[in-house]
Formats: structure tokens, sequence, C-alpha cells
């Protein structure tokens, strides 16, 4: 699981500081989407260059796809489909709670704790710009884990339904919007320390009783009714929806909005930058 970001985040925001305040022609500020775009780079390298974001991010995901579909650790009922073809999309929704939730909300964390958020937000970036590099910079390195996993899935025989390509895409930023939300509300309200605590858990509470690798309609007792009410069974359940049959539950895309509007109205009136 994730653990302390490095404290050369704050030498690596000061040069984002930098690079954020001044770099037009003249010496002005940069148009603002220069400036997002820089950002976006910013924090995207933040999570690929550091070892124990790398490993929550891309290794692990990795680690469990090989796992579930080379072993039978674990017995699945796949319904008639191939052990690769039922683990794969369960797979990808991890990948994005991975980095969507988990990741962000501690990077954000330490970043609060740090002064590297009242620091950026003085900038010409703003508060508005620094948000929207940071869910960009979450976007940019699901693409990297999609990629990767993909090519892993291929290899081992995946043949996703291709008619639900878009309705996985829909479901990832539905994900990714929810468990960002998310992410937010808990590093905007904790203690850095707690965070990390907190994070982690519910990354692991979820992955093994929140519907995500498993259908909720597969788990024991009351949690086979709670999962399919969690981010992480909306999510889990619109990718199986979508690469294993080609269409998303429509339960599951008002699951993840209602959860969207609900953790996003609690980060605008909860999250603290200092």
């Amino acid at each position: 699981m994730s653990t302390t970001p490095d404290d050369a985040a704050v030498a690596a925001a000061y040069q984002a500081h930098t690079e954020n305040s001044a770099d037009g022609p003249h010496g002005e500020a940069s148009p603002a989407w220069r400036r997002v775009v820089a950002q976006t780079g910013f924090e995207t390298r933040m999570i690929l260059r550091n070892g124990e974001q790398l490993l929550v991010t891309i290794v692990l995901p990795v680690m469990l796809l090989l796992g579930l579909v080379l072993t039978s650790f674990v017995d699945l009922d796949t319904g008639g489909a191939s052990r690769v073809d039922f683990v794969t999309p369960g797979v990808l929704a991890l990948a994005v709670m991975s980095t969507a939730f988990t990741s962000q909300a501690i990077a954000t964390a330490f970043d609060r704790r740090n002064g590297v958020l009242r620091l950026m937000s003085t900038t010409p970036l703003g508060r508005g710009g620094l948000l929207a590099g940071k869910v960009l910079g979450v976007l940019a390195v699901e693409v990297v884990q999609v990629v990767v996993i993909t090519l892993v899935a291929l290899a081992l025989g995946w043949s996703p339904d291709l008619t639900g390509l878009p309705g996985a895409l829909l479901a990832m930023l539905l994900g990714t919007a929810a468990f960002t939300s998310l992410a937010m509300l808990l590093a905007g309200t904790l203690r850095a320390e707690g965070v990390l605590a907190v994070a982690n858990l519910v990354l692991v509470l979820l992955t093994v009783g929140g519907g995500v690798l498993v259908p909720a309609a597969q788990l024991p007792g009351a949690l086979e009714h709670v999962a399919v009410l969690l981010p992480s069974g909306a999510l889990g359940e619109a990718m199986r929806g979508a690469l294993l049959d080609g269409s998303v539950p429509a339960f599951s895309v008002v699951v993840l909005l209602a959860w969207t509007a609900a953790l996003g109205w609690g980060a605008g009136k909860l999250f603290r930058w200092h």
C-alpha cells in the first residue's frame, strides 16, 4: 500500500510554482491552459516516479490479474466466461480506485501538510487550475494503467466485448470522478497520517468486500446488498457489464453519479488548503 511521499515533493512543487508563475513572454504568467498542462505533467511525474505509488497503481493490479487468472486460490463463479474475461474488468476498476482514490488522497494530504497546496494556490495557476491539474494527472496515470493491464490481459487470452468499450470508458470516468471526490474529501479534512491509514484501509476493504473484483451477488450475507450501493461495487458492475455483456447497468451509473455529487459537495464545503 502507499506510504509517506518523499519530502522532495516540496522542492518539486517549488519548481512547478516557478514554471506556473512566469514562463510567458516578457515574464508574465503563461496562458491558463498552459499552466494546467504544466501542472498535469508535474502531477503525473510525481506519481510515476514514486516507487510506492508505482507499486500501488501498476504493479499490484498486474500481480492481482496474474494471480486470479493463473491460479485458483480464489474460487470464482464466472458465469460461463473465461477466467481472464471475468477478472480483467474488475482489475481495471481496481486500478482506477488505486489512482483516483488512494494515491491521490495520500499525495494531496501530504502536500497540504507540507504547505505545497498553499504555495501552489497563490501562483497564477490558482486553486481551480491546481485541482484541474490533479484530475488530469490522475487520468494520465490511468491511461498508463489501462495500457499495461490490457496488454497483460490480452497476452493471457482476454477477449472483451468490443461494443462495450465506450461504456467501459464512461464507467472509468464516472469512477474517477467519484473516487477523486472521496480522495479530496479525506485529504482536505484529516491529518496526513490519518489519511495514509484510512486510504489504505478503505482500499483493502473495498477490494475484499466492495464488489469490485467479485460481483456483489457472490458476496456473503449483507455484503451482497451493501456492495451494490458502494462506488466500488457500482464501478465493478459497470466495468463487467460493459466488457462482458456490451452494456453498462443503468443502476451502476446512477450510484456513481450520486456518490460523485455527494462527495464532491462534501469536498467543496470541507476541504482545507492548510
